[in-house]
C-alpha cells in the first residue's frame, strides 16, 4: 500500500489500513524532535537526488556510456567462464567475449572520444578502489593463468593450428571410445589404440609453448578414461624397446669408464717399456768402459 502524503512524495507503507488505523495516536508531548533529526521537506526525496557535483567534476556521457559497455562485456566474459568451468573450456569457448571486453577497456584506457574526451582517469584512477580496473585486472589474470595466450591466436579471432590440430585428434579418440565402450573393452583397447597413440604423440609434440589449460585438461581426462577406466594398455612387445634402449643408457657409463680404464692401464704399459730398454742400455755401456 502507498500513502499519498502532502508534498507529493510516497512512501511505501506495510499493513493495512485497519492496522494503521488501530494505532494508538502519540500526544504533542511525547514526541521530541531534536535541531540535528528533524528532517526538512526534501529529506523524502532519495539521496541520490538531492544534489549534484559541479560538472567539471561529473563523468561524462561518452564515458557512461563506455562503462555501460564494459558492465554488459564483463558479466557476458564472466558467465562464459562459470560454463566452461568443467570440463575446462575456457581459452576455446570464451576467446571471443574476452577480446570484446579487451578492445571496449582500450578504449577506456587509451582511446580518446568526441572532444578529446578521455575516460582513463574518470573511470580508472579517480578513486582508491578503482573497480573498472580491479575488474579488469582478475579477468585478465584468469586468461594469464590458463594460457590461452598458446592456443588463440594473437589477434583473438580463432584458434592456433596447433590447437585444432589436437582437437580433431581429441575427437577421434573419443568417438572411438563412444562407439566401443558399451561392449567389451578390451575390444576398445583393440580398435582405438591407434588413434589414442596417435592423440599422445601429438601432445608430446606441442611442448608447453602450445599448451594451455584446455588441452592439458582434456589430455588429463582422457588418459584416465583410457587407464582407469577402460583399463587399456599398450602392449608387452611395444615396451621391449623402450626398456632395450633405457638398459643401454644405464649401462653405457660404466661401459664408457671401464673402456677409459683398460685403454689408460694399456697407454701405461707402452711408456714404462722403452724406460726398461734405455736403462739396460746405459748399463751395458758402462760395463764396457770399465772393461
Amino acid at each position: 500500500m502507498v500513502i499519498d502524503i502532502s508534498d507529493g512524495a510516497d512512501l511505501p507503507v506495510s499493513g493495512s489500513v485497519e492496522t494503521l488505523t488501530q494505532l494508538p495516536a502519540l500526544s504533542p508531548a511525547a514526541v521530541v524532535e531534536s535541531p540535528a533529526s528533524k528532517p526538512g521537506v526534501d529529506s523524502y526525496f532519495p539521496l541520490n537526488l538531492m544534489s549534484a557535483f559541479p560538472e567539471d567534476l561529473e563523468v561524462s556521457d561518452y564515458c557512461v556510456d563506455l562503462l555501460h559497455v564494459f558492465g554488459l562485456r564483463y558479466v557476458t566474459h564472466a558467465n562464459c567462464l562459470v560454463l566452461s568451468a568443467r570440463p575446462v573450456k575456457v581459452c576455446q569457448n570464451c576467446f571471443s567475449s574476452y577480446g570484446a571486453l579487451l578492445d571496449i577497456y582500450t578504449n577506456i584506457s587509451e582511446q580518446v572520444g568526441p572532444g578529446n574526451v578521455s575516460c582513463r582517469d574518470s573511470l580508472l584512477r579517480s578513486d582508491r578502489l578503482m573497480v573498472v580496473y580491479l575488474l579488469h585486472s582478475n579477468l585478465n589474470d584468469i586468461w594469464t593463468e590458463s594460457g590461452c595466450e598458446n592456443c588463440v591466436a594473437k589477434d583473438l579471432q580463432s584458434l592456433t593450428n596447433d590447437t585444432l590440430n589436437f582437437l580433431t585428434a581429441l575427437n577421434q579418440s573419443l568417438t572411438c571410445f563412444e562407439k566401443y565402450q558399451p561392449g567389451n573393452h578390451s575390444e576398445l583397447c583393440k580398435a582405438c589404440k591407434v588413434t589414442y597413440r596417435g592423440l599422445n604423440e601429438l601432445y608430446s609434440r606441442m611442448g608447453k609453448d602450445h599448451l594451455c589449460i584446455d588441452i592439458e585438461d582434456a589430455m588429463n581426462v582422457t588418459r584416465r578414461l583410457w587407464s582407469k577406466n577402460f583399463n587399456c594398455s599398450f602392449p608387452q612387445e611395444e615396451t621391449v624397446p623402450v626398456i632395450a634402449v633405457s638398459s643401454f643408457m644405464l649401462f653405457l657409463p660404466i661401459i664408457f669408464y671401464l673402456s677409459s680404464f683398460l685403454h689408460s692401464e694399456q697407454k701405461k704399459r707402452k711408456l714404462i717399456h722403452p724406460k726398461r730398454a734405455k736403462s739396460n742400455t746405459s748399463l751395458m755401456n758402462i760395463q764396457d768402459k770399465f772393461s
